[in-house]
């Protein structure tokens, strides 16, 4: 019956089918580049991740296809001349090749921050004047995640074109009008749907949560979702928005979030806060001496010979997974969870902080990083904090140490940044952020043949970076103002990862925390209690005997009567509440896993034993959030 377009509705279907096949196979590819973080452990457990995630496939399928499928099934007449079924081909293949690169760009972006990118996935170039560059560099260096997309899209253009319509002209009649309307019609429902992810009254559209419901291993929800869905669920959304859990006692009572300590005057010394890029505890052996690996080898043995002579935190964790979410972090005791402050339309308001509050109390402060002014946002943000100056490659102004790509080479700029301290006036505040240990891991040629390759090409520049750290040291303790002064050493967020133990969910965000002084013999052995970066700005204030209140979300690392030690952060789409011997996997409204802090990649969910320390624990997260939301959402992060 030539007025029924029953091999239109066939082809139709097979290039949909076709969709899934390549969503399939690009989930497959994602599980093969990061099999050792998603540690799946047999192939009926991957086929059943692959099934789960096709209610998230048919979401974003739909989406992006709705245009595809409305133009497709449109009683036109011309549906199957040649000319108009090459519209429909590069309709298909634009739509489905932009959203299908997403899952390629999380092969490798994947292992730097541990969750399937989401609409802030350009956050961390966002303020590069240099994107050509490291879009050029990304392309050389994974020059085969490029192969491989171009293959799939020429196989699946091989496949798209293995079933074609013939040229025809349908008989116009009633039949053909009415069988097309309610054709599209059904279609439309479905497709609305499947866009929705069921069809049940109550069921609102389907989220990045949901996919914590298919899986024991919340890791596993990754595999579960697509990039191109967990784009599209993002977009346009707000992450900071006011809760209501507990009542403003409770918050008090538990989170303290006004801090203040008992002082008989304040020490007046320096203050300087290192923050080195991508330095994970992995790599540090002073941070893992009391870590089962085997054969362990460290690639810091400078900050490991200092570390004997400071304190160090050997439990610490970020509050967040980009460099940008690690300086209101260190500096203002400011997380960032889904969405980072610094791009949330609530960064632009006065902020306490080690900057304002050190200011006030007569410090000179200064920020140093070797980019291009601007690089990372950090321009913008320490503007927002009150630096009094701001050292980067344009006040260095000497382009021949630049590495090319992120910045002046760490062992120049290290140096430079110590002059500069010597000529300020004392007491300062200065904050240090490196750029060498970082994507494309190149060293500078001066120091070509000095350090060897590490398992992982991160590791060559690892020692590199701690050989410029040690030459800082060697220059300013040498100079009258280093005896008295606090250094503050750790991490923005992890990176490449060798070693099985921190290929681990809870230790995908371990950085190394480390409090030295040449004044202080106080700060000296190993801490192994949580520790978190929102805990620098109150441990600061405490050493140095601030008698004024503050507002603080973390505790003095030097007071644990305080507030009990935690850890807050985000992790495949959900918080992670680290309390006591418990970690709990908060999904923005309830607990949805408890694990004992030695199940480090999270198998034993032990949330059906209902403990009541369980309950606690929840309602320290939920306390902690409900006065987070509500004191940035009201532009109130002052006292």
């Amino acid at each position: 019956m030539k007025s029924f377009r029953l091999r239109e509705y066939q082809v139709l279907l097979y290039r949909l089918v076709l969709v899934y096949l390549f969503y399939t196979l690009t989930r497959l590819l994602f599980v093969a580049f990061n099999a050792p973080l998603l540690q799946i452990d047999s192939v009926k457990q991957l086929l059943l991740l692959c099934f789960y995630g096709l209610r998230f496939d048919t979401t974003i399928i739909l989406y992006v296809n709705s245009l595809f499928i409305l133009v497709s099934l449109l009683p036109l007449i011309i549906n199957t001349h040649k000319s108009f079924q090459r519209v429909l081909f590069y309709l298909y293949f634009i739509t489905n090749g932009i959203a299908i690169a997403f899952n390629f760009i999380d092969f490798i972006y994947y292992k730097f921050t541990f969750a399937r990118s989401t609409s802030n996935i350009t956050e961390s170039i966002a303020n590069e004047q240099n994107k050509g560059t490291l879009l050029l560099n990304f392309m050389v260096n994974y020059w085969y995640v490029f192969l491989l997309f171009g293959l799939c899209i020429w196989v699946w253009v091989i496949l798209y074109r293995k079933i074609t319509l013939i040229p025809h002209r349908p008989q116009i009649n009633r039949w053909y009008w009415g069988t097309s309307v309610l054709v599209l019609m059904v279609a439309t429902v479905l497709t609305v749907g499947g866009i929705r992810g069921g069809f049940k009254k109550s069921t609102r559209p389907i989220n990045l949560v949901d996919a914590n419901n298919y899986v024991t291993r919340i890791v596993h929800a990754d595999v579960v979702l697509n990039t191109p869905f967990c784009i599209a669920r993002t977009f346009s959304k707000k992450s900071f928005k006011k809760v209501q859990w507990v009542s403003q006692q409770e918050i008090e009572a538990k989170i303290k979030p006004i801090k203040q300590y008992e002082s008989d005057g304040m020490n007046r010394m320096n203050v300087v806060v290192i923050i080195m890029e991508s330095f994970a505890r992995e790599y540090s052996g002073a941070f893992n001496q009391h870590t089962p690996i085997e054969n362990y080898q460290s690639y810091t043995p400078f900050l490991d010979s200092l570390a004997t002579h400071g304190r160090i935190y050997d439990n610490a964790y970020t509050n967040g997974f980009k460099s940008i979410h690690a300086m209101p972090a260190v500096l203002a005791g400011i997380p960032s969870f889904k969405d980072a402050f610094t791009s949330s339309p609530y960064v632009n308001t006065s902020i306490e902080s080690l900057v304002s509050i050190l200011k006030e109390e007569g410090y000179y402060t200064s920020f140093f990083h070797g980019a291009p002014n601007g690089s990372m946002g950090f321009l913008g943000f320490s503007n927002v904090l009150g630096f009094d100056a701001y050292y980067g490659k344009t006040e260095y102004n000497n382009d021949d140490d630049f590495d090319g790509v992120w910045g002046i080479w760490d062992d120049k700029f290290f140096r430079y940044m110590e002059k500069e301290l010597s000529q300020q006036q004392q007491p300062f505040f200065a904050t240090l952020f490196s750029v060498s240990s970082h994507e494309p891991f190149k060293i500078s040629q001066e120091f070509e043949d000095a350090f060897e390759e590490g398992d992982v090409p991160i590791h060559r520049c690892i020692r590199y970076s701690d050989y410029a750290l040690q030459l800082f040291f060697e220059e300013a303790a040498q100079k009258p103002w280093f005896h008295n002064t606090l250094f503050i050493i750790t991490a923005d967020h992890t990176n490449q990862v060798y070693y099985d133990e921190y290929k681990q969910a809870l230790n995908r965000t371990a950085v190394p925390i480390l409090l030295y002084s040449p004044a202080l013999s106080q700060l000296q052995g190993i801490d192994s209690d949580w520790a978190q970066h929102i805990d620098i700005y109150p441990t600061v204030l405490d050493i140095l005997g601030y008698p004024k209140p503050f507002r603080s979300w973390g505790r003095s690392l030097l007071n644990k009567e305080e507030v009990p030690p935690f850890v807050i952060n985000f992790s495949s789409n959900n918080f992670q509440f680290m309390w006591g011997d418990y970690i709990c996997i908060f999904d923005g409204h309830q607990a949805i896993g408890f694990y004992h802090k030695t199940d480090k990649n999270y198998t034993n969910n032990l949330l059906a034993q209902n403990l009541p320390v369980f309950k606690e624990i929840e309602r320290y997260c939920q306390a902690f959030l409900q006065n987070y939301y509500e004191k940035i959402v009201d532009r109130n992060l002052a006292p």
